[in-house]
C-alpha cells in the first residue's frame, strides 16, 4: 500500500553535523555534535542571535549545497522511492530551491515534491500533503506534527533532541532503524 512520506531534510537526511565543520572554521571555535545540546546555536558561538542570524544567512547556500548525506540515509530512501511519494518538507527559505534540487540530482536522490516553507513550522504542509508519517530532527516539531497530524514521527536522535517524547513519536539512532519501524508499521496498516 503506497504512503505518503513527510521529511525533513536537514539533520535528518543530511548528516546532523554538516554545519559544524563551517562554525568552526568562521567562529574559531572547535566543537562536535555532541557539543549542540540545543537547536538554537548561538550558545555554541557566543554571539547574538542576531549577528548569528546574518552569518548563517550568508553561509546557508554553501552549507546545504555540500552536506553529506545522513549515514544509511541514501539506501533506504532508494528502498522507498518507488514504493512511496517522498514529499521532503523543509525550513529552509523557498529562495533555497535550485541548491536543494540540485543537491538532490547530485546525491541520486527521487523526490516526489520539495517544499521549503522559510520556517520551522510543518503542520499546515503535512495536512496539505497528507503526509502519513513524518521523519524530523527537530524535537518540537516531531512533537507537534504527531499532536495536529495525528500521524506517527520518526525523530532521528541528536545531542540537540533528547527531551521526553510522546507515544506516536519514535525516537531512532540510525536510518537502518527508521525503516525497520516503517516496515512494521506498514504490515499493519
Amino acid at each position: 500500500m503506497k504512503k505518503r512520506f513527510g521529511i525533513d531534510i536537514d539533520g535528518t537526511v543530511t548528516c546532523p553535523a554538516s554545519i559544524i565543520p563551517y562554525i568552526n572554521k568562521d567562529f574559531k571555535v572547535n566543537i562536535t555534535l555532541d557539543d549542540v545540546k540545543e537547536y538554537d546555536l548561538t550558545h555554541v558561538v557566543d554571539r547574538t542571535e542576531e549577528e548569528f542570524a546574518d552569518w548563517f544567512l550568508k553561509s546557508e547556500p554553501m552549507i546545504y549545497a555540500e552536506s553529506p548525506l545522513a549515514k544509511g540515509a541514501k539506501e533506504v530512501l532508494k528502498k522507498w522511492e518507488t514504493a512511496h511519494e517522498l514529499f521532503f518538507i523543509s525550513a529552509r527559505g523557498p529562495h533555497l530551491l535550485e541548491i536543494t534540487k540540485e543537491w538532490f540530482l547530485k546525491n541520486a536522490l527521487h523526490f516526489n515534491h520539495i517544499d521549503l516553507l522559510g520556517t520551522h513550522n510543518k503542520i499546515e504542509a503535512a495536512k496539505n500533503y497528507q503526509v502519513d508519517i513524518f521523519f524530523e530532527d527537530k524535537h518540537d516539531n516531531a512533537v507537534m506534527l504527531h499532536e495536529e497530524c495525528h500521524i506517527p514521527v520518526i525523530l532521528f536522535d541528536t545531542p540537540y533532541n533528547r527531551e521526553p517524547i510522546p507515544d506516536g513519536v519514535i525516537r531512532v539512532n540510525t536510518w537502518s532503524e527508521a525503516s525497520e519501524w516503517v516496515d512494521n508499521w506498514l504490515k499493519q496498516q
